[in-house]
């Protein structure tokens, strides 16, 4: 998917998957909801997942995915994006090296990286890297380790690299004002959407307030 195919995603909306957070009775229901409201990209995050509870998880997870025309990026996991075809992988800075991730998975595949410092994102781009998920932009249950990056450096990356971003870490309707016309490229999303009481209409909402 490289070339005039990674032009074609739509980052505006990110939807990250949680199990533990989902409103939904099922990781298939909160995605297709999801995707329903507008989401253009779906990441499957399964931290605590054995490894066949996880492949059989983004197997079918993939199923919803590919019947929509929205790739899916498995986090972390380069194997289980491997074994079912995923679009792409999404890495860490404490991953497997993305020059590495890139021998395995070849130029086909999307690679997203995690970057909180413009060196961070920077070296990404260098190394191959597709889009960035910059963050985390503010305080969140879903990853409490992680660095925070502030809009002086959102716009410091953005001005380093050529590369799409998008943001993420308590991204919601009372967040997304800060970061409009930063050249941010969409919103990576948690719980405003899986948590919500109707996922489709939160998806829908939010990437509505992003876009207008």
């Amino acid at each position: 998917m490289r070339g005039d195919s990674l032009k074609s995603i739509d980052y505006t909306l990110y939807v990250c998957t949680d199990r533990d957070l989902m409103s939904s009775g099922t990781i298939e229901e909160s995605v297709e909801k999801a995707i329903r409201g507008g989401a253009g990209v779906i990441q499957l995050r399964e931290k605590n997942a054995p490894g066949r509870l996880f492949y059989e998880i983004a197997e079918s997870v993939h199923g919803i995915t590919r019947s929509h025309g929205v790739p899916l990026i498995i986090n972390d996991r380069v194997d289980i994006a491997l074994a079912i075809g995923a679009e792409g992988v999404h890495i860490g800075q404490e991953d497997i090296p993305l020059r590495a991730v890139r021998k395995i998975v070849g130029d086909d595949m999307i690679v997203g990286v995690s970057a909180s410092t413009v060196e961070e994102a920077v070296d990404a781009e260098r190394d191959g890297a597709d889009y960035l998920g910059v963050g985390a932009m503010n305080p969140t249950a879903t990853k409490l380790d992680a660095d925070s990056v502030t809009i002086d450096e959102l716009k410091a990356i953005r001005a380093a690299v050529s590369i799409p971003i998008v943001i993420i870490g308590g991204i919601n309707m009372r967040t997304i004002s800060h970061y409009k016309g930063l050249g941010v490229d969409g919103l990576a999303v948690v719980s405003a959407v899986v948590s919500a009481d109707d996922p489709e209409r939160a998806a829908r909402e939010l990437k509505s307030a992003w876009l207008t």
